[in-house]
């Protein structure tokens, strides 16, 4: 049965959308937009609680919060090598990098509300635009460290961990410049290679967020 992912091009949801293509999952994309009022149905809120994108519809049931689905994808599906065995010794570093891309969405989260959603330029903060853009940065070091011997976050190669992590570093690119992470950089250039990340991009769309390449803090 072919899955059905609820989506906005340029959200969390392209995660799932890409894991789906890397495990050659069948799948309709639902697209939604930001401003269009679809989040806000009484059929949308009652597949996503928090009227938020991915939700996948998927074997008989509705999942939301892409750190969830993309676990429970690769526990549910077999022979792709996207997440090792309970078992494996590198599980716990599997889930630590998965949870971490959250820590770097949290940041970019909130200087997207800044940049880009709060209409009244009055309204936004430089103060907290700096300080988020620190906190990112810092998060990306540990990034940059941890890609220093090796091309991805296990020593073992790519993982699902690459895919939660591949999504948030290309929004993170928008506001601080990888040219202090060279390592990082080129991980981000690496996993964007890969044939399934390129027809997600296919099957999603233009995103709908950024208007440009990168955002300055502002003048004060």
């Amino acid at each position: 049965m072919t899955a059905r992912l609820h989506s906005i091009a340029g959200s969390r949801s392209f995660r799932v959308l890409w894991l789906l293509f890397e495990l050659n999952e069948e799948v309709e994309v639902v697209r939604y937009a930001i401003t269009d009022g679809s989040l806000h149905t009484e059929d949308f809120k009652a597949i996503s609680p928090a009227r938020r994108v991915p939700a996948l519809e998927i074997d008989g049931r509705v999942l939301f919060e892409s750190g969830a689905i993309v676990q429970y994808l690769c526990e549910t599906r077999s022979g792709h090598g996207l997440m090792p065995a309970p078992e494996d010794p590198e599980r716990a570093d599997w889930l630590m990098w998965l949870h971490y891309a959250e820590t770097l969405a949290c940041h970019i989260q909130n200087l997207n509300m800044q940049h880009l959603f709060l209409p009244d330029p009055a309204t936004r903060s430089a103060t907290v635009m700096e300080l988020e853009t620190k906190r990112l940065a810092i998060a990306l070091k540990g990034i940059e460290r941890a890609l220093q011997d090796g091309d991805y976050l296990l020593p073992s190669g790519f993982s699902a961990a690459d895919i939660m992590m591949g999504f948030t570093l290309e929004s993170a690119s928008r506001y601080v410049r990888f040219d202090r992470f060279p390592a990082v950089a080129a991980y981000r250039d690496r996993i964007a290679a890969r044939p399934a990340y390129r027809s997600a991009l296919a099957a999603e769309g233009a995103q709908q967020f950024y208007d440009r390449d990168f955002y300055d803090l502002p003048e004060v």
